[in-house]
């Protein structure tokens, strides 16, 4: 299996993990064996860093082999395409990979919230 986590930096298990999906820098590719245990750790930088459409990122983390993908935020729209690509995507919140692969590995991840562009921007009408 393999899961792939939103990077800030290139530091493998150790980078700070990402709060969105689309717009972080690197992905850190884990493989981990049926008793998840980690047998491989590769860092490879967004190709899509700068700009990209809907759909591109979803399609380099599958065609990159992932099962999982995992980062601190993610939109709906995201979602929708990793469903379609048979990808699993989650959203969690710590500090680094390391700490969001344990979480994974703990089965303390539920699901994928969805982050609404209003609420990410915090857009209060009064």
């Amino acid at each position: 299996m393999i899961i792939a986590v939103a990077s800030e930096e290139n530091k493998g298990l150790q980078s700070i993990a990402a709060h969105h999906f689309g717009r972080c820098p690197y992905y850190v590719f884990i493989q981990l064996d049926k008793e998840k245990n980690v047998t491989d750790v590769k860092t490879k930088p967004n190709p899509f860093y700068q700009s990209h459409q809907p759909g591109e990122v979803p399609q380099f983390i599958a065609d990159e082999g992932a099962d999982v993908i995992i980062s601190g935020g993610m939109g709906p729209r995201a979602i929708d395409w990793f469903k379609r690509l048979g990808v699993t995507a989650l959203t969690a919140s710590a500090n680094t990979v390391e700490e969001v692969l344990k979480l994974f590995i703990n089965n303390q991840i539920a699901g994928a919230e969805s982050c609404n562009e209003s609420d990410e921007h915090h857009h209060h009408h009064h």
